[in-house]
């Protein structure tokens, strides 16, 4: 294991070997990665095979894979714009006649067409006659599949192959496996600081003499700008319209920016602003699901710089989460080193009853795996359950997967995703191959035949039947309420203490009303009034099913005489402009703009933060008073601060239920005993009254919702809009950064970065620069949401002449590491115990006693070259898969984080940054050892990382005393690799300029 992960710093022959098995990973060549492998064995000394594969690297992208139709493809767009060129047919020459080097040659198979003819070749898993294969999970078949096809013996081993041939007894055992993804996808927020990372490796492969272009994509790269809208205006037909001029306005020098990259780096294809979101762009158009490139043919997989790219799961797809830093090394063509991980089996069983929504279901199902426990695992489902499931329904409890925490909720590829895929405009040749290879592969389920049972490492069971109708919150999206409760558990919240569940309300102050005047009108403002109301985010966007069911439960209303108080944010921001075509067709489109849920621009808003200021009006209402107003919306995430500041109640609930608590007006409401409102004829209207049937909402999806819609969106998708094609960006290798600019900034990462790797640096008589308790989210660490105008990021961007209404939101200045620095750990609702209960983005800085901001103490420590860690307890990083979580530590001096238990994500953001995750041993915590973060720690990790071994015990000591053992979170040989050359990226670069 040790000698892959040290590629970078082995002989000349080994590197190259290296580099052609990354340049093999590219979509042409990457079915057949190991025989290009052995070809080098024999020709590593000819010139004219260098150059060939130069060559290849660059004109790669113009293969890509097409979705068969007429409309236009990745695969077209990419064609359009790159030419390709003779090498590439003298490069597969040459690489066929190697062929019989590959070690699974004899697996190497034809795939017919009904017709006559073949769709190509490909490697078949049943013919490796293993009978371990057919009790193997799906998605452990996509790991095996890949193993096999980019087996070379050196990045990617035959001991792999077996590893996971053998997963019944190796996934036990934390065993470490080597997997290379088909793609990679990014958004915005996090595409930028990747693209600022590529434009800064190639300016340092520069400067160690070596040549920038090798640090291109040799992946395909799919990146949509989804993440940079506000809801800046909204409840006017022209909302749209008007956040996207803004949006450009604010972004201008990203956008540009991200144009440059789109044209400097092969192999990558950029989906301009107002398009739609990330993950249902890739669920209906950029989701292959099989590869079929140039006659090769296998299973789509992807990683991306999302948590929720787990979306694509429900499409059979084989996706999840990582950091920015993994992405990029993935992007470049090193392996992902993984742990082998467990799979639940999850049945499903009936059908969901009348008036339940997917997003009751995902709720759910939410809840219950995060009680059986499932970081770091695989989850598949399975059953005769799977029948009443939509593809939409299953995308939406995909999606959700880091929520239960899960690495995947997969899906396997049944008759109802082919549908689907029909659904969205794949042609039927195209749908008719990827299911003849499934089928052939092993890899399709087909309800309609015995069913092999298939090995799990533990198996859960719901009966869809007994799902209810509810919401969750008010903090965190796996604390479920069901419906009927919520009221009584609202009560209960406002007379907790603090805390997830709790606001600590004084029995006299809950019903305090606070009364205002809007537009002119009397309006009053209590605890659980609902002042924003959002049906937003892949999740539910995704889903017909629920939006049409918003906009009848809306139409439903409106001709009852109920109306939306105006003084409530209402918005709609589709997934994907397919959305707005069979609302249009259904005719019920009016009815939500009646009650205010105008189209607001097609991206991420709410879930993220960008749920833009409330009304000054309801703003001043709220302000310096102890009211606890309330965000409902249709999102996947409402942990407290991060929808938006004054909303300190922030509930996930189906677009129905968006729509009917907004019509409320508040969420101290039980459906059942208690009406809406007034209709015009003076009666009470409830909620049953107005809440559709589930034949009423399917009628409504089989008539509005058509494979058209779909083409005619996406054949024009990357032509994008006015405002991006007048965007002039310039066309060069090396990006010129601007030093003035606030948005992008050349980060310092690889400056006077040398050959030789630092080796593990010491970390002695370190200060505690923060204490946290449980479930320290990355919203905690990472900038997210408004830039607060006290904050030392708001300092920063004044003192450079940026007026506070020029600020945008931290997420969209991720490309400048000096904004981003400031405001890590800068939340408002963020707990630091050395600040013994306060709350607020400060602490302590040790030495002096002095309260700090957290970036004005760090600096402090940096200035007297005094190290720094964190503690934390249970879960430290969960939430979104944020690149700054680690990278803003790293540039605050943080050099380990001590946590009871870490997400999984985040634990590798830290590893590959290069700061050390150490465990504290089970049952034992800061708390339990006495520790109150006024030491200072020294932690005794060996000098060489030769001595260093994954998971390995780990002495602390402090200066009181005391001493305790803990868990070396490196989990894998290729993360200490990683560790001793500073970071993944260093790595990448040494790796790549070595002569």
């Amino acid at each position: 294991m040790y000698r892959r992960a040290t590629s970078g710093v082995r002989s000349a022959s080994a590197r190259l070997s290296s580099s052609l098995s990354r340049i093999a990973t590219s979509e042409t060549a990457s079915v057949s990665a190991p025989s290009a492998s052995s070809l080098l064995n024999q020709t590593n000394r000819s010139k004219s095979f260098s150059s060939a594969l130069r060559s290849f690297r660059v004109c790669s992208a113009s293969t890509r894979w097409s979705h068969g139709g007429s409309w236009g493809s990745p695969a077209s767009l990419r064609a359009q714009a790159r030419n390709s060129t003779p090498v590439m047919e003298k490069f597969e020459r040459k690489y066929a006649t190697m062929a019989s080097e590959h070690s699974y040659k004899d697996l190497l198979t034809s795939l017919p067409k009904p017709g006559g003819g073949e769709y190509g070749k490909y490697y078949s898993l049943t013919a490796l006659n293993d009978p371990r294969i057919d009790k193997l999970p799906f998605s452990v078949r996509i790991l095996l599949e890949s193993a096999i096809r980019n087996c070379d013996n050196y990045q990617v081993t035959k001991d792999d192959v077996e590893k996971i041939l053998d997963w019944e007894n190796t996934s036990t055992k934390q065993v470490e496996i080597a997997f290379k993804p088909a793609r990679v996808i990014l958004q915005d927020f996090t595409g930028v600081p990747v693209l600022v990372d590529l434009a800064s490796m190639r300016d340092a492969v520069k400067n160690l003499g070596s040549d920038p272009s090798k640090i291109n994509p040799l992946v395909p790269v799919d990146l949509v700008v989804d993440h940079s809208i506000q809801v800046d205006f909204a409840r006017s037909e022209d909302a749209a319209q008007k956040n996207l001029e803004l949006e450009f306005k604010r972004n201008k020098e990203r956008f540009t920016f991200l144009k440059w990259g789109s044209t400097a780096f092969q192999n990558m294809l950029v989906v301009p602003p107002g398009s739609g979101i990330v993950h249902q762009v890739n669920l209906e158009y950029l989701g292959r699901v099989v590869f079929n490139s140039k006659g090769f043919l296998y299973p789509d997989s992807v990683v991306g710089t999302d948590s929720h790219t787990t979306m694509i799961d429900g499409l059979g797809v084989a996706g999840w989460g990582v950091g920015g830093i993994e992405a990029e090394a993935a992007m470049l063509g090193q392996p992902m080193s993984m742990v082998l991980p467990g799979v639940v089996g999850f049945k499903l069983d009936g059908k969901l009853k009348e008036g339940v929504t997917a997003t009751d279901l995902v709720l759910t199902v939410t809840q219950i795996l995060r009680k059986h426990g499932v970081v770091g695992k695989f989850v598949e489902f399975y059953g005769e359950g799977m029948s009443e499931l939509s593809l939409a329904d299953r995308a939406t409890i995909a999606n959700m997967s880091p929520e239960y925490g899960a690495t995947m909720g997969f899906f396997p590829v049944d008759h109802v995703t082919l549908e689907y895929l029909k659904l969205t405009g794949r042609s039927d040749e195209t749908v008719s191959m990827i299911e003849s290879y499934l089928r052939a592969n092993n890899m399709f389920v087909d309800y309609n035949e015995p069913q092999q049972e298939r090995a799990y490492t533990s198996y859960l069971q719901l009966d869809l039947g007994h799902v209810e109708p509810c919401i969750s919150g008010p903090k965190r999206p796996h604390d479920r309420v069901p419906l009927k409760d919520m009221k009584a558990d609202w009560h209960a919240c406002l007379d907790n203490p603090v805390g997830f569940k709790g606001f600590a309300v004084p029995k006299e102050k809950q019903e305090e009303v606070v009364k205002f005047s809007y537009n002119g009108q009397p309006a009053e403002i209590k605890h659980g009034s609902v002042v924003i109301a959002a049906i937003t985010s892949c999740t539910n966007t995704s889903n017909p099913s629920v939006m049409i069911g918003a906009a009848l439960v809306a139409k439903k209303a409106s001709d009852l005489g109920l109306k939306v108080k105006p003084w409530v944010k209402t918005s709609l921001a589709p997934g994907s402009r397919v959305v707005e075509k069979y609302l249009d067709r259904s005719g019920l489109r009016e009815s939500l703009t009646k009650q205010g849920f105008e189209i607001v621009g097609y991206g991420c808003t709410t879930c993220i933060g960008n749920s833009g200021n409330l009304d000054p009006e309801v703003a001043s209402a709220i302000e310096g008073t102890d009211i606890i107003p309330a965000a409902v919306l249709s999102g996947n995430r409402n942990f407290e601060g991060r929808v938006h500041p004054q909303t300190r109640a922030n509930y996930l609930a189906s677009p129905p239920l968006v729509v009917a608590y907004a019509l409320a007006g508040t969420v101290d409401i039980d459906f059942e005993k208690e009406p809406l409102g007034t209709g015009r004829d003076g009666k009470s209207v409830y909620l049953r009254d107005v809440w559709p049937s589930n034949e009423e909402v399917a009628q409504v999806v089989q008539y509005s919702v058509l494979p058209s819609m779909f083409k005619s969106s996406y054949e024009t998708i990357t032509e994008g809009n006015p405002l991006w094609n007048e965007l002039s960006a310039p066309s060069s290798t090396l990006y010129s950064w601007d030093p003035s600019s606030t948005y992008i900034h050349e980060p310092p990462y690889f400056k006077n970065m040398t050959a030789n790797p630092p080796g593990p640096r010491e970390v002695k008589d370190a200060y505690c620069l923060l204490n946290f308790g449980d479930s320290v989210t990355t919203d905690h660490i990472s900038p997210a949401g408004n830039i607060q105008k006290t904050s030392p990021a708001a300092k920063f961007l004044m003192d450079r002449g940026v007026i506070s209404e020029d600020f945008n939101s931290y997420g969209s200045r991720r490309g400048n590491d000096e904004v981003m620095a400031r405001g890590t750990f800068a939340n408002i609702r963020i707990v630091n115990k050395l600040l013994k209960g306060e709350v607020g983005p400060n602490t302590v800085h040790i030495p002096t006693g002095e309260k700090l901001s957290v970036f004005d103490a760090a600096s402090k420590y940096k200035t007297a070259e005094q190290d720094t860690i964190i503690l934390a307890g249970a879960e430290y990083g969960s939430g979104s898969s944020r690149d700054w979580a680690a990278k803003g530590p790293l540039l605050l001096g943080v050099k380990a984080v001590i946590a009871k238990s870490f997400e999984r994500i985040h634990r590798s953001n830290l590893a590959g940054m290069g700061i050390i995750p150490l465990c504290f041993k089970a049952g034992e915590d800061a708390e339990t050892l006495g520790l109150t973060g006024h030491e200072r720690y020294t932690v005794h990790l060996p000098t060489k990382v030769s001595d260093i071994r994954p998971g390995q015990d780990v002495t602390v000591t402090t200066d009181s005393g005391k001493s305790f053992v803990c868990t070396l979170r490196f989990d894998t040989e290729v993360e200490l690799a990683y560790y001793d050359h500073g970071g993944i990226l260093p790595y990448v670069i040494r790796s790549l300029s070595a002569k």
